[in-house]
């Protein structure tokens, strides 16, 4: 029986969904990496996982429990759950020790010297036990992250959420915390982190769930999300990339708009302006081909740019009968077709869900 079992979670705020139709099991002493854009209910998802959220809709199960259940014993849950935030959240009128304490004297009935013998002993193992009398605001941020995860083990958790536990950071103060997280995952801590850390998620998590539009929307071993992602969500974000998207449903479309609007991605991602000049006469000949067939029209352009690979692709997503349009060209429409030649390294096409796909990768500069 896994740890933790979700069944078709969802979660509205008023209209918006953030969570849609969640099913994933996490087992003992897996350590869960979840990663995504900002925004894909990431966070929400942990918060639900411990009741600080109510999720609209479907079952989650902590050890064959329902937790969503009308009897069920929240407080109970949360001190098998225990979570750390990205805002620390210490109390600022007790010192590292006392933010230890509390939980344990108060809610687990311990003794006031056993609490502090447990709180000294976590504090020696997150390197600050000669910090355990000072107050939250004499510590850096790494410190009061690291005492925060503290405050999180005196509760004896058998489950640990990170939400983003080093966003807060200066990045010299990073790698304190990643340190102290890495060393639960060697004393086999079962663990969820939401993290926008790539590389310690690749090196730390047996398991990544890459969430995006509030879907669980790829998961798997580190070395197949980071090295052969299946999907082409995931691929865009593990490569870093950036895009402008772009919608034709009509030939009369405003192509200087579209073309300035290229003009400025380029700009902004510091692409150069031969590159740029390409990408926009391209699309030009691309939008020209599609258009020439009857319609209606539904064109779904992008541009995406790559900065691991610092690569430009041109995608397009269009309506129409299966087939290539790039190979059902008329012989008069051979220029255009040399043309997109010209400027691509690259031309691939897939069917997918009755619509045509392309994708165009244009050269660098000086490339022959």
């Amino acid at each position: 029986m896994p740890m933790i079992r979700v069944e078709h979670l969802s979660k509205r705020f008023g209209d918006i969904e953030v969570l849609k139709d969640i099913s994933v099991e996490i087992g003992q002493g897996e350590i869960i990496a979840i990663i995504g854009p900002s925004g894909t209910g990431k966070s929400t998802f942990l918060r639900c996982l411990n009741r600080l959220d109510q999720p609209t809709g479907g079952r989650i199960e902590i050890d064959g429990e329902d937790i969503l259940a009308p009897r069920a014993d929240v407080p109970a849950l949360r001190r098998r759950m225990g979570m750390v935030f990205q805002s620390f959240n210490l109390f600022a009128h007790l010192t590292a020790l006392e933010n230890l304490t509390i939980g344990p004297i108060r809610l687990l009935g311990r003794s006031a010297a056993e609490a502090e013998q447990q709180g000294m002993e976590l504090l020696r193992m997150v390197g600050l036990a000669e910090k355990a009398h000072q107050f939250p605001d004499q510590l850096s941020g790494g410190q009061k992250q690291r005492v925060a995860i503290a405050r999180c083990l005196s509760m004896e958790p058998e489950i640990i959420l990170f939400d983003e536990p080093t966003s807060a950071l200066d990045p010299t103060m990073v790698s304190e915390v990643l340190a102290v997280i890495r060393r639960l995952a060697r004393q086999g801590m079962t663990m969820a982190i939401v993290t926008h850390e790539m590389d310690f998620a690749r090196d730390v998590a047996t398991r990544i769930l890459y969430m995006d539009q509030g879907l669980i929307y790829e998961e798997g071993p580190p070395e197949q999300i980071f090295e052969q992602p299946r999907r082409e969500r995931t691929r865009d974000f593990i490569g870093k990339v950036r895009s402008l998207e772009w919608r034709v449903e009509s030939r009369d479309h405003d192509l200087y708009a579209l073309v300035g609007k290229i003009e400025s991605f380029c700009e902004k991602h510091l692409i150069p302006a031969r590159t740029a000049q390409a990408a926009q006469l391209l699309a030009e000949e691309v939008l020209g081909v599609l258009l020439a067939g009857p319609g209606p029209y539904a064109i779904d352009l992008a541009l995406a740019y790559s900065e691991k690979q610092q690569r430009l692709e041109l995608r397009t997503d269009s309506l129409g009968a299966p087939g290539n349009p790039l190979e059902m060209l008329e012989p008069a429409d051979d220029l255009a077709l040399q043309l997109i030649r010209g400027y691509t390294d690259e031309i691939r096409y897939e069917r997918s869900e009755d619509r045509n796909r392309l994708r165009l990768r244009i050269k660098r500069p000086g490339a022959a």
